[in-house]
C-alpha cells in the first residue's frame, strides 16, 4: 500500500473517530437535554428558539471541522509531492557530484599526460640542439673543403691554361702558315674570276653564285615538336641545320628534304645555333644556360660551355677562326669562349640584354642587338664598347652581316628592317611592308649571299623578300600556317630556308 492511500486511510478514520465522538457526546447529552426540555418547554418558544439557535451553531461548528479535514488533506499531498521533488534533487544533486568526480580524475589523467608530453618536448629541443651543432660542425668542414676544392681547382686551371698558352702558341704558328697558304691561294684564284663570280671552290675561298629570288615551295620538312626557332646552312653546302624544343638539332639535305643526321645531348630548348667555317662543329644556344657544341663527324657534344646564369638567346663563330664563340643571355652578359681552351676568356656586362649578335668578317667587332632597341658594337679582344646607335623604338631580334662586311642588318619589334654602314652606323636603308609583324624578340632575318636582297618572316606566316637597291618587296611567300620565326639563305645563292612555331620548315627556289 502507498503512503498516499495510507494517508487517505488515516483521514477516513479520524473522521469516523469524530463521528463517533460526536454521538457519544450527544447521547451523554441527551439526559440533561430532556431534563432540561421540560422547564424549557414550559418557558415557550423563548427556550426552543435558543436551542434551535445552538443546533445551528453546532452544525456550522461540523461544517467548519468538515473543511479544516479537506484543508488537512491536501496540505498532506502537497507535503508528499514536496518530498518527492526533495528526493529527486537529492539524486540529481549526487549524478552531479559524481560527474564532477569523473571529470576531476579525467583532468588529472590529462595534466600527467601534459607533463609527459612537456618532458618528451625538451628531450627532442635538447636533440634538435644537439643535431644543429654537428649540422653547424658538418657544414664548417664542407666550407674547409669547398674552400681547399677551389684553391685546387684554381691551381688546376692555371696550370690548364699555362699548357693551353703554350699550345695556342704553336697553334698560332700553324695557323700563320696556314693563312699565308691560303693567301697564295686566294691570290690564284682571284686570277681565275669571270664577270665577278667565284667558279672554283678552293680552301679558303668560299663558293657561292649569285642569288635567286625564290617563289615556289620545293619541301616542307617537319622537323621540330613544339617550334623551329633557329635554322642555318653549311658553309659551301646545301645542308640545312636546325634546332627546336625539342631539344634536338637535326641536318636535312634540301635536295630531296630528307633527314641526314641528328644530334642528341642539349638538356634546353634551341634558341640559336652557329657553325665553324670549317662545318666540323655545331654550337647551339640552349634555355638550359649553357651552350653546347657538338663534333659533326662523330655527332658527339665535345664541349658544354658554362657560365651563363639564365638562358642563352644567341650565339656566333668567328668567319675566320673556329675557336673563338660569343654568347648572349638573359643575365645582361656577352660572354667571348675559346672552344680550344673549352671555356670563357671574357665576359661584357651590360644593363640591357642581348637578343641576337654576330661577329664582323674580319672577327675583330661583336655586334650586339639589345631590348633597348640598340645596335652596339664591342671590341673582341678588350671587351670595351666602340660604338653604339639607336637601331628601333622597341627590342632588336636580329642581326646579320653582309658578306662584304660592310652593311648590318638589324629587325626589331617595331617591325622594321634598318641598313646600317658598319663603319658609321649610318642607316642606308629601312625595309617595311605592309601586313609584316615580327613575330618573337628572337625572329631572324638574313641577307642574300649575294648582298642583293633580305628575306624575313611574319607572324601572319608570310615571308617577305625585299631588294636591298631598290627598298621594295620583290616577292612574298605564302605556305607557312603559324608565325615564322627564322630564315637562312643558303651561300650557294639558293635555297632559301624558313622555319615556324610549329616546327615546320620550308626550303623555297
Amino acid at each position: 500500500m502507498s503512503q498516499e492511500e495510507i494517508g487517505r486511510e488515516a483521514i477516513k478514520q479520524a473522521l469516523k473517530a469524530l463521528k463517533k465522538r460526536h454521538l457519544l457526546e450527544e447521547g451523554a447529552h441527551a439526559p440533561a437535554f430532556i431534563a432540561l426540555s421540560r422547564p424549557i418547554i414550559s418557558q415557550g418558544s423563548e427556550w426552543k428558539e435558543k436551542a434551535e439557535n445552538l443546533e445551528v451553531e453546532l452544525q456550522q461548528c461540523y461544517k467548519a471541522q468538515s473543511r479544516l479535514s479537506n484543508q488537512l488533506v491536501v496540505e498532506v499531498a502537497e507535503s508528499r509531492a514536496a518530498k518527492t521533488s526533495l528526493q529527486e534533487k537529492e539524486a540529481a544533486i549526487t549524478d552531479l557530484q559524481n560527474e564532477v568526480t569523473q571529470i576531476r580524475d579525467e583532468c588529472g589523467q590529462l595534466k600527467e599526460d601534459f607533463e609527459e608530453k612537456i618532458k618528451a618536448l625538451e628531450l627532442v629541443i635538447s636533440e634538435n640542439q644537439a643535431v644543429r651543432t654537428q649540422l653547424e660542425e658538418m657544414t664548417l668542414k664542407a666550407k674547409n673543403a669547398e674552400a681547399e676544392n677551389k684553391m685546387l681547382i684554381d691551381r688546376w686551371m692555371l696550370q690548364k691554361m699555362q699548357d693551353a698558352e703554350r699550345l695556342n702558341e704553336a697553334n698560332a704558328l700553324y695557323e700563320e702558315m696556314i693563312d699565308r697558304l691560303k693567301a697564295s691561294g686566294l691570290e690564284s684564284l682571284a686570277r681565275q674570276q669571270v664577270d665577278g663570280v667565284v667558279r672554283r671552290n678552293e680552301d679558303g675561298a668560299e663558293y657561292f653564285v649569285e642569288s635567286t629570288i625564290p617563289s615556289t615551295c620545293k619541301h616542307k620538312i617537319t622537323a621540330h615538336e613544339g617550334g623551329c626557332a633557329s635554322i642555318l646552312f653549311e658553309y659551301n653546302s646545301g645542308k640545312l641545320i636546325s634546332g627546336g624544343q625539342d631539344r634536338s638539332i637535326k641536318m636535312w639535305d634540301t635536295n630531296t628534304g630528307s633527314l641526314c643526321h641528328t644530334l642528341y645531348g642539349c638538356l634546353g630548348s634551341v634558341l640559336d645555333l652557329s657553325i665553324t667555317h670549317d662545318n666540323r662543329s655545331i654550337i647551339a644556344a640552349s634555355s638550359s644556360n649553357n651552350l653546347y657544341v657538338w663534333d659533326v663527324t662523330t655527332g658527339r657534344v665535345r664541349h658544354t660551355l658554362t657560365g651563363h646564369t639564365d638562358k642563352v638567346c644567341a650565339v656566333d663563330v668567328s668567319k675566320i677562326s673556329t675557336r673563338h664563340v660569343v654568347s648572349a643571355a638573359y643575365d645582361r652578359t656577352i660572354k667571348v669562349w675559346d672552344l680550344q681552351k673549352g671555356f670563357c676568356t671574357n665576359t661584357i656586362i651590360f644593363h640591357s640584354n642581348c637578343n641576337s649578335l654576330c661577329f664582323s668578317m674580319d672577327g675583330q667587332t661583336i655586334c650586339s642587338g639589345h631590348v633597348d632597341g640598340n645596335l652596339r658594337l664591342w671590341d673582341i679582344q678588350t671587351g670595351k664598347l666602340l660604338s653604339e646607335v639607336a637601331a628601333h623604338s622597341l627590342a632588336v631580334t636580329s642581326i646579320s652581316v653582309s658578306r662584304n662586311g660592310s652593311v648590318v642588318l638589324t629587325s626589331g619589334r617595331d617591325n622594321l628592317h634598318n641598313l646600317f654602314d658598319m663603319r658609321s652606323l649610318e642607316v642606308c636603308g629601312t625595309l617595311r611592308a605592309t601586313g609584316n609583324r615580327v613575330a618573337s624578340n628572337w625572329s631572324r632575318s638574313c641577307i642574300s649571299p649575294d648582298d642583293h636582297y633580305v628575306a624575313a618572316g611574319s607572324a601572319d606566316g608570310s615571308v617577305h623578300i625585299w631588294s636591298i637597291s631598290q627598298g621594295d618587296i620583290v616577292s612574298t611567300l605564302k605556305e607557312h600556317t603559324a608565325p615564322v620565326l627564322c630564315c637562312s639563305w643558303s651561300g650557294l645563292g639558293k635555297p632559301l630556308a624558313s622555319s615556324d612555331k610549329n616546327g615546320i620548315i620550308y626550303n623555297w627556289t
